[in-house]
């Protein structure tokens, strides 16, 4: 097999240490050395100085967990071309793993030009990425206390989520608070709900009929200082967006307008999309490349002819369920292309798969709108009626003479 890369290394990083294997070839023979560092800074700064002595060009090293990004900060100093590499695409010959076997057989991969580089974004865009992503864990840690929320109420036999859409709403969240305070009387606090909700005053003064103890009032008070915790750092996440936007990637504001033409697409993610896939698309060959990478595609998997199996793939989590969040709120969206290509999926694929085939419609509009620099044109709900008119016509036909009647079809003359 030709070799690609006479002279490279292979990396298997841990928490603690790092094996690199360096590969080389002189006078046509392959010469391997393997030493270890720790994952200290100056031992880190060691294993790079180590591969420019060795002449090393190209350097690749499995995505495990958070360990490789130190290592890798400090090796992109160098002149090395580094490549990320997937676990799941390097797997070694199972029965002989070590450390050592490992860093060598990616030294040996990498060298014969066997290992797909890995989307590492530029800094700027990794921070960004860390802080869309870390309030997203934020509002998901909120979502739990508000659960928690409801099963203390539910544990005093408060059925206040039976009546209430939000129970952390402006009306619930005075009737916990007069709850805490220690107020029980149905009627007292059943006055405190906002005029505009819809539930009547006598299924509320039923539903606020409980018995709540003292260590309901603790645990309620608790959840809700908790709650207000976690927003108020989600604030402060949303201003250090804002002003990292700013400051390092003032070109995504245009970016992010550019985006929210797309029916469910907010400005929240907008920015989501941006910090998983930046604005580069020459990265991806095409929109199909990025749902691949996504993993808003069926799997390939057959054997002897039969397909077993076109579940999606696994792909990027956090750009995935943002797409699917936005494809529900487009599929709200009226008289427009992707409502109409839900309804029109959900009647014979289910609500699962339409909504993934939506969502799978959006990032290919964010594909071409990045690489195009072109706002988001809506086909209309007619569209897939007006691409297939022939086959509708056909479809109809077809219909009519199951029911036992002779169709002729008369073309209608245009009116004058």
């Amino acid at each position: 097999m030709q070799v690609l890369y006479p002279r490279c290394a292979g990396l298997d990083v841990h928490k603690d240490t790092v094996v690199a294997c360096v590969r080389v070839i002189e006078r046509r023979k392959v010469k391997t050395e393997v030493r270890t560092f720790k994952t200290v800074t100056s031992q880190l700064l060691a294993l790079s100085a180590w591969l420019s002595e060795n002449g090393c060009t190209h350097v690749a090293m499995e995505a495990t967990g958070v360990y490789w990004k130190c290592v890798w900060a400090i090796l992109s100093d160098g002149e090395f071309t580094l490549i990320l590499a997937n676990a799941a695409h390097v797997k070694a010959v199972p029965g002989r793993k070590t450390d050592v076997n490992d860093a060598t057989w990616l030294a040996d991969l990498l060298a014969h030009g066997l290992i797909r580089g890995s989307f590492v974004p530029d800094i700027p865009i990794q921070e960004l990425r860390c802080l869309v992503r870390t309030r997203k864990q934020l509002v998901r840690e909120q979502t739990r206390q508000v659960q928690r929320v409801e099963k203390t109420l539910e544990d005093a036999n408060i059925k206040l989520g039976s009546e209430l859409s939000d129970v952390m709403g402006q009306s619930g969240r005075a009737m916990i608070e007069a709850l805490i305070k220690g107020e029980t009387d149905p009627v007292t606090l059943a006055k405190l709900a906002h005029w505009r909700v819809k539930a009547t005053p006598s299924g509320l003064r039923e539903a606020l009929r409980g018995r709540v103890t003292r260590l309901h009032r603790f645990l309620l008070e608790l959840h809700l200082q908790q709650i207000d915790a976690l927003m108020a750092a989600i604030e402060r996440i949303d201003q250090e967006v804002d002003a990292h936007l700013t400051a390092k990637l003032s070109s995504f504001r245009a970016a992010i307008e550019l985006l929210t033409t797309i029916p469910g697409v907010s400005e929240l993610s907008a920015t989501i999309f941006l910090s998983e896939i930046g604005t580069d698309m020459s990265q991806f060959a095409t929109a199909g490349h990025l749902l691949s990478w996504a993993g808003l595609c069926p799997r390939n998997d057959e054997s002897a002819g039969k397909r077993r199996s076109n579940r999606l793939r696994k792909g990027a989590q956090w750009l995935k369920t943002t797409l699917v969040q936005c494809a529900w709120a487009a599929s709200r969206k009226k008289r427009s292309y992707l409502q109409a290509q839900f309804h029109r999926l959900r009647a014979r694929r289910g609500p699962k798969k339409a909504i993934c085939a939506v969502a799978a419609s959006i990032l290919t509009a964010v594909y071409h709108i990045l690489k195009d620099g072109t706002l988001y044109q809506d086909l209309g709900p007619d569209h897939f009626h007006r691409r297939s008119k022939e086959a509708q016509t056909r479809r109809l036909v077809r219909n009519l003479e199951h029911l036992g009647y002779a169709v002729t079809i008369k073309p209608v003359a245009p009116a004058a």
